[in-house]
Formats: structure tokens, sequence, C-alpha cells
């Protein structure tokens, strides 16, 4: 069970600041990007390829029997800083995670395996 956890005057719209974690194991990925089925990065649009990220990453939770909503902690690693990059994964995190997502990090990376990527995540979940 995930509670999300935000002190007074903390609260950001859609981010929470901490997540208390009951019940019974951790579920932790490794980076999903925004690949197609054979593993080419999507290079349609960035959008496209934050979208396949997400997919991802849902396809991978639900071999696990889990979902976004399981989800305590993610961190998403991007190749450059830009505010349009930000707010693609933020508008398309919105469609996957409900208002109380959890904490979220963007740690900008020196490089991801291919130069075509735009963000890697990775994520920490909780197993009821």
């Amino acid at each position: 069970m995930l509670s999300a956890v935000n002190p007074p005057g903390t609260k950001w719209p859609g981010l929470s600041q901490g997540m208390i974690i009951t019940g019974g194991g951790y579920f932790v990925t490794g980076g999903h990007c925004g690949t197609d089925e054979s593993g080419e990065p999507i290079t349609t649009s960035v959008e496209d390829q934050i979208v396949a990220m997400f997919e991802n990453l849902k396809r991978t939770l639900a071999e696990a029997g889990l979902g976004f909503e399981n989800i305590a902690r993610t961190t998403c690693f991007v190749r450059e800083f830009t505010p349009e990059l930000l707010k693609t994964i933020k508008e398309v995190r919105a469609r996957y995670y409900n208002m109380d997502c959890p904490p979220a990090s963007v740690m900008v990376q020196a490089g991801l395996y291919d130069p075509k990527l735009y963000a890697e995540i990775e994520v920490i979940a909780v197993v009821p």
C-alpha cells in the first residue's frame, strides 16, 4: 500500500514529496526507453518517444502483476535539460499516474545508450 506524504505548503501538482510503503516486497526496474518492439528508438517526435517509454514501463509492470498505482519512486534520466522536454515528460506522465503520483527526479545523464533517445526511466514499486 502506498500513501502520499505532503507536509503543509510543500505539495506540488502531480508530485508527492514522499510515499509511505507498507505491504509486501519491492519491485525495481532497470531503465526503460522509448523504443519499438525491435528495440529501436521511436524518432517520429519527442512526445511519441516519451509515450513509448511509459508504455514499455507499463508492460513491464503488468508482467509483474503491478500498475502505475504501485510505483513509489520514479527517476527519469534525460540527455539534456530543456523546458520543452521536461514539459513533455510531465504531460505524458500525467496520463499514466494519478495526481498523487510518487516522488520523481529528473537527472541529466552524460549520455544514453543511443544518441536518438531523449530519456530513460526507472522506478521502484511496492508489491502488495
